[in-house]
């Protein structure tokens, strides 16, 4: 297939990279099969006993695979991939940052813009993980009690820091396969001490480069009070924390809607005004479930299984998780359901991502066959969404 202009120097620019030893990173993403099991690639050079080589990991819905090249071979490759494979690419070099965007016609667009990094990076096969949140870069994790005045993360705060850090991977997946504007509108609901909010900002800033307005909403006044004083101190000029309960916060418009371990219907109220409101994206890691299992009232086999508390329990919690999934899909949304971060951190790691993509038609069917086999009369965000009185 015949290159446009775009492709071509886009190729162009990574064949500088590799020849003057600038190159840095190069990410192709948005398959254009919506069906692919490969998300996307990302490439690095590694340095081996033969040489240098451009080394291929391939991200699959459930795997990951790395392969290496020759640079001759990895051209090629990443040029077949263009419009075939992927519509993105994104090429990083001390040069410059390269962002090329590719239509269904397979007619490119090329953005320019300034290096984003100074120094080349590690070309060692033992590669270590690189992080999203760079804690030498801003104060609010020392200030937090994450980080120590050094910006070295405390023995205390390893976990919360892998935390924050697997939140920040899930969101740079999330933006990689659907585009928000440059200006997007997060809103993050019971957004707590403000862990994620800030560390959210400072990725879509620093890491992005997009200008967000981000909002949390948090009951308790001193952590606002808290949150506000240091979005001010580290510059988040478009950060800002309201103390108010999120039944009374109605926005004007929402990108994003975030709500992590917002205790039981809260969770519900949040996604419904996600939908409601129209957003792009919709993050929500459920707390609690006692709405449904209050309900629940089995009248098949699975009566016998159900009778003990700890199982009901949790099947009211699969129960309820399904049917929010189920509902964003019969809204337009197509959704994951996968663990967040393992049980050693919290118990409470269940996520559930939404992304608008036209969602599924025989979704509510499904609703409706799920409530009759577990003898539930209704779920609360499905009364939420249908404007109905709740009982």
């Amino acid at each position: 297939m015949d290159k446009d202009q775009a492709t071509h120097n886009f190729l162009d620019y990574l064949s500088q990279g590799l020849s003057n030893q600038t190159f840095v990173k190069l990410t192709l993403s948005k398959p254009t099969d919506k069906n692919s099991e490969l998300r996307n690639i990302t490439a690095r050079i590694i340095e081996v006993k033969k040489g240098r080589l451009l080394s291929f990991t391939f991200r699959y819905k459930t795997r990951d695979e790395v392969k290496n090249f020759t640079f001759r071979d990895a051209s090629l490759k990443i040029e077949d991939s263009l419009g075939q494979i992927f519509f993105n690419a994104d090429l990083f070099t001390l040069q410059g940052h390269y962002t090329l965007r590719l239509n269904k016609k397979r007619r490119g667009k090329l953005l320019v813009q300034p290096a984003t990094h100074s120094t080349p990076p590690a070309t060692s096969h033992d590669h270590k993980k690189e992080r999203l949140i760079d804690p030498l870069q801003h104060t609010y994790l020392r200030e937090m009690g994450i980080a120590n005045q050094e910006g070295k993360i405390l023995k205390s705060g390893q976990k919360k820091f892998r935390q924050i850090n697997k939140y920040i991977e899930i969101i740079d997946v999330l933006l990689q396969q659907h585009t928000l504007s440059d200006t997007p509108h997060i809103v993050d609901m019971g957004s707590g001490k403000g862990y994620l909010t800030f560390a959210l900002y400072d990725y879509l800033i620093n890491q992005r480069k997009l200008h967000p307005e981000i909002t949390g909403i948090e009951l308790r006044q001193e952590l606002v009070d808290f949150c506000n004083q240091l979005a001010k101190a580290e510059g988040f000029e478009q950060l800002q924390f309201l103390a108010t309960d999120i039944h009374d916060f109605f926005p004007e418009r929402i990108d994003v809607l975030i709500a992590l371990h917002a205790c039981d219907i809260a969770t519900d109220i949040a996604i419904a005004k996600g939908i409601k409101a129209g957003a792009e994206i919709i993050i929500v890691a459920p707390c609690c479930h006692k709405q449904v299992r209050k309900q629940m009232n089995c009248a098949t086999e699975m009566q016998s299984i159900l009778r003990h508390g700890i199982l009901e329990e949790r099947q009211a919690e699969l129960v309820t998780d399904g049917i929010r999934s189920l509902l964003l899909e019969a809204h337009g949304y197509k959704t994951k359901v996968f663990e967040f971060i393992s049980t050693e951190h919290t118990p409470k790691n269940l996520m559930i991502t939404a992304t608008k993509s036209g969602g599924k038609t025989d979704a509510l069917k499904q609703v409706e066959a799920i409530k009759k086999q577990f003898g539930i009369s209704f779920h609360y965000l499905e009364q939420l969404l249908d404007n109905k009185p709740i009982n």
